[in-house]
This record gives C-alpha cells, structure tokens and sequence, in this order.
C-alpha cells in the first residue's frame, strides 16, 4: 500500500515536510514526527508551513525549525494532516511551490471525507483519530526507525487531535497506539506537563477574553453560538495566543448550544470559520464541506477564498447548520 512513499524516501536525499495555512496540535506533531523519523534515516529534513506556529503549540521542542520559505532543492515533499487544496492558499502564490509540485508530493492524512490534492503523486487518507496515529502505522509497516522524540511527537499528535482519546473518533487502535508509544518511552505526564506551562496566558488575554464573551450571540434556536474576531484583535493577540480558543470551548459548553462557530476577518478581508460541535451532533465536517472546508465531524474549518459580506455568510452558515441538525434529529 506504501510501497511509492518507501521507493521515494529510500532514493531521496532532502525531503520536505509540509503544513497547510492553519496548523494545529495534530499537524505540527506529525510533521516534527516525521523530521525525527527521517533524521533517523540520515536524510536532510525541512519543515514548511505559510503562516507563523501558534503561541500555544510551542510545547513542542523544534516548533522554530518550522520555516514559511520553501527551498528549491527538495527531492520530494510530504504534506500532513489536510487534503484539501483551499488550504494551500498563501503557498499557491509562492513560485517555489511550483517548484515543490514539480518533485513527488504525498499526502499522509486522516480526514476521510476529503476529495483529495490533484497534484499528490500518492495520497494516503487512513481511518485514525489523528494524523499522527496514521503515520505510526505507516512507520511500523515500512520497518521505518522509531527513535524516542518521533514516538513523543507522535503522542502529541493523538492527543492533541482526540482531545485526550476522548473524541468519538477514538478507536481501539488509536488506545493501542499510545499504548505502543508509551511502552518505547514515552511519559504522557511529562507532555501534559510541558502543555500545561505553554497554557499559561498573560494578564491581558483575560481581559481580552471578558470582552470576547460579551460579544458571543445565539441564533434563534439557541442551538448556535457565535463569535466575530476582526482583524485588529487577530493581529494584537494572535502573538499571545489564537483568539477563537480562548472562547470557542466556553460557547460549546453553554446550556443548549449544539456548536461553536468562530469567525476571523483577515486584513484583506478573506474570512476563516473554526467549528467546533457537542458530542452527539456531528455536524462539523458536512457544515464545513459545505462552504469549500473541511475535518472532522466534530472539529471542522473552512476558508472563504473570496470576499464575502460577514453577515451575509453568517445567515447562510446558521441555515445550512439548522438544516443538518434538524436532518441528524430526524433520523435518530
């Protein structure tokens, strides 16, 4: 099944490590998993990704090897974690990327419901809670080296993406996953530990987060909470932590709310949506879809490639989000 991704690690000397435009817990683990990995094998390892890592996935030791220029001397690259193009935004403008593509590309990934990169040379969309879970598997089929930090990041990965295992897309492989991780070394306590003093936020974020509250409206069902986030505050806080996550989970816990939807507007005016729904209402990836997104039933995005009126986009995602709920209840 592996068996171009093997030939083309095995005859390349540099191998480039990609990240789409907005990476989170899973995606940067997998792809410093993969650096280990591959450094392991005595290969020449770069990591990419357009846009600068978040303050709070700075846990992970090698998060400022992470460049956003994108070298021309690559034998073969490798994306994680995304599988959809929309994601690419900011790279399709860089004449390097074209270079990128012109070399094997793979995409290593777990989000199933995606059609895909039409310029992969090979695409591996496994059924796993996580991208780092699918890279585990693909590792140990191929016989490839395990050293300790790659088994770390790898945990990282998975836990970060089923929230602790605790996501409805955690599977029996996924507990035997860690299980194997932890058995080659891995302290789970020691990475919460590390999680934890990055979670810290400075004295002005809980301001910042009162005031964010205060602006979180309800639709008319009161099964939708939302959240607006303009580009002055992205630009203020963002070098402090993600603005969205400081609000999203207190929105999803509030009595009667389905899902949390917030939305940035970027200075150019291009809008993203982060998704985030209550067990039971797996809406995310099919809202997301809906509007050129993507990810998991649960935790979903999307990226409005052109200018839209916020509003506007804001009544079609309330219809469409009413729509599959009220689907979902009447065919349970």
């Amino acid at each position: 099944m592996f068996d171009e991704l093997s030939k083309a690690v095995e005859n390349a000397s540099h191998i480039l490590i990609l990240q789409a435009d907005n990476p989170d817990g899973d995606s940067l683990g997998s792809a410093l998993a993969l650096e280990a990995i591959f450094t392991e094998m005595n290969k020449r390892v770069s990591l990419a990704c357009a846009v600068d890592t978040a303050p709070h996935l700075k846990h992970m030791s090698g998060w400022d090897r992470v460049q956003k220029e994108l070298p021309r001397d690559v034998d073969m690259s490798i994306v994680v974690d995304t599988s959809s193009e929309t994601l690419f935004e900011l790279y399709e403008k860089d004449p390097n990327f074209s270079y990128v593509k012109t070399k094997p590309l793979f995409v290593i990934d777990h989000h199933v419901e995606t059609s895909g990169l039409s310029y992969a040379a090979a695409q591996y969309n496994l059924e796993a809670v996580a991208t780092g879970e699918a890279i585990y598997q693909i590792a140990h089929e191929l016989n490839w080296p395990l050293p300790l930090d790659a088994c770390e990041f790898m945990a990282m990965a998975i836990m970060s993406d089923s929230l602790g295992l605790t996501t409805d897309s955690t599977t029996p492989k996924s507990i035997r996953t860690i299980a194997d991780l932890v058995e080659k070394g891995v302290s789970l306590a020691k990475l919460e530990n590390n999680r934890r003093e990055l979670m810290r936020k400075e004295p002005e974020l809980i301001d910042y987060k009162g005031r964010l509250l205060q602006r979180v409206a309800f639709d008319h069902s009161g099964r939708i909470a939302s959240v607006r986030i303009p580009w002055a505050e992205i630009e203020r806080y963002s070098p402090l932590y993600n603005p969205s996550m400081l609000v999203i989970d207190d929105m999803r816990l509030t009595v009667g709310v389905d899902l949390a939807i917030a939305y940035k507007t970027y200075k150019d005016g291009k809008i993203t949506a982060k998704i985030r729904c209550n067990y039971g209402k797996p809406i995310g990836s099919d809202l997301a879809a809906h509007f050129g997104g993507g990810g998991h039933p649960y935790a979903a995005g999307f990226k409005m490639l052109e200018k839209r009126n916020l509003d506007e986009l804001h009544a079609e995602v309330i219809k469409k989000a009413n729509e599959l709920l009220d689907n979902l209840e009447t065919s349970a």
